[in-house]
């Protein structure tokens, strides 16, 4: 057997599929990763056969069909004020995964420094590792999850050439505030730091709170590469369709990378969604039709002995169980999907560490019958 000296020598198979398989095999109400359980728009499927019909099955442009990047630039006006001109400063990925890659390969060398905050994605850390990039985490807590700004400070270096940021959040369902904006532009102003905000829930929002985009900033969107996805808003993560906005220079470098890891994404959905966007309501309406979901789950929720954590966004729910069993969250985790017939996700899987807040997560993205049973089951832990 030749040799091999793995590049990420720590990392096994992701948590998500770990539990989804189990999920399957224990026959448990798969509540652990992110996707939903019903179809998505019957618009959406048409238009996408049409696009097909119509011959739209071949490689589209590499930056993407111009038709989507300019829906996109005309979404992101509207909603945040910010211009993206879309032959120059958009680009349509496979996903809002590949997006996060794509920018960290592009920007960071070895020995830079990007920082976290975790409970976080879990694509990230590993990225910066391929990249020879020095992950600095910042561990956030229950039952807030808020960033420590002051600590923030202290990471700071010359080293620091990037900082992720997640707003709604996943796992923990947090969102940046006004003070965190003026908090993190104080902290980047006159330094050559970058920052990727991964914003794949930002129409996820609930309570009447704000997005608050990186594009609402000037002194922020100069220096940010934000990422978006349809998946999760069009209830259909099996396409892998998203984008990245960036400035002009700053895109020229993701193009780079993006061209020789998949150069063209999915022709048809494109030219769909590009058509679909033309009615507001479909990711304007998001807003009410997940907190109607949030709210229905929480309140069945709140019948059971979990402790429910906030939950401003994304369509995740998470609960303390301390109260329940001191085991470790994985543990527990796998218990509840043998015994009870519900599969979560343990958070200490989002921390580098695996630090343990005996927290679970729920994803609410479910037909109401599906959370119904849930609940069920879940009032016999």
């Amino acid at each position: 057997m030749i040799p091999v000296v793995s590049k990420l020598p720590q990392t096994g198979t992701t948590i998500f599929t770990i539990m989804s398989a189990l999920a399957n095999e224990v026959g448990a109400i798969n509540l652990s990763q992110g996707f939903p359980d019903y179809d998505c728009s019957p618009e959406l499927i048409e238009l996408v056969n049409k696009a097909m019909k119509n011959g739209h099955n071949q490689y589209a442009p590499m930056a993407g069909v111009m038709g989507l990047r300019e829906k996109i630039a005309e979404k992101t006006e509207k909603l945040y004020g910010a211009v993206y001109n879309p032959d120059t400063e958009i680009t349509i990925t496979a996903g809002g995964t590949q997006a996060i890659f794509t920018a960290i390969s592009a920007v960071i060398h070895p020995n830079d420094e990007v920082i976290i905050f975790e409970p976080a994605f879990d694509c990230y850390a590993p990225a910066i590792k391929l990249m020879g990039g020095v992950v600095k985490s910042l561990a956030l807590e229950p039952p807030n999850y808020r960033i420590a700004w002051d600590m923030v400070k202290r990471l700071i270096n010359h080293k620091t050439k990037m900082i992720i940021l997640n707003s709604p959040q996943n796992p923990t369902s947090t969102i940046l505030h006004r003070h965190d904006i003026d908090e993190l532009s104080a902290i980047v102003k006159n330094q050559d730091i970058l920052i990727l905000s991964d914003e794949v829930y930002e129409h996820l929002i609930y309570d009447g709170e704000t997005h608050h985009s990186m594009a609402r900033y000037p002194e922020l969107q100069q220096r940010s590469f934000i990422v978006a996805s349809f998946g999760k808003p069009f209830h259909a993560t099996g396409w892998k369709v998203g984008y990245c906005m960036a400035p002009e220079h700053l895109m020229n470098e993701f193009r780079k990378i993006h061209q020789f890891l998949v150069f063209a994404v999915n022709t048809p959905i494109q030219y769909a969604i590009a058509e679909y966007l033309k009615n507001e309501e479909t990711y304007l309406g998001l807003r009410e039709f997940f907190q109607q979901k949030r709210d229905y789950f929480r309140k069945g929720l709140e019948q059971t002995r979990f402790e429910l954590l906030p939950c401003f966004g994304s369509y995740f729910q998470s609960v303390r169980y301390s109260n329940i069993t001191d085991e470790k969250d994985a543990d527990f985790a796998i218990r509840m999907a043998k015994e009870n017939g519900v599969a979560s996700i343990p958070v200490s899987a989002f921390y580098t560490k695996g630090i343990d807040h005996h927290v679970l997560r729920f994803c609410f993205a479910k037909r109401q019958e599906t959370l119904d049973k849930a609940v069920d089951r879940l009032l016999k832990v």
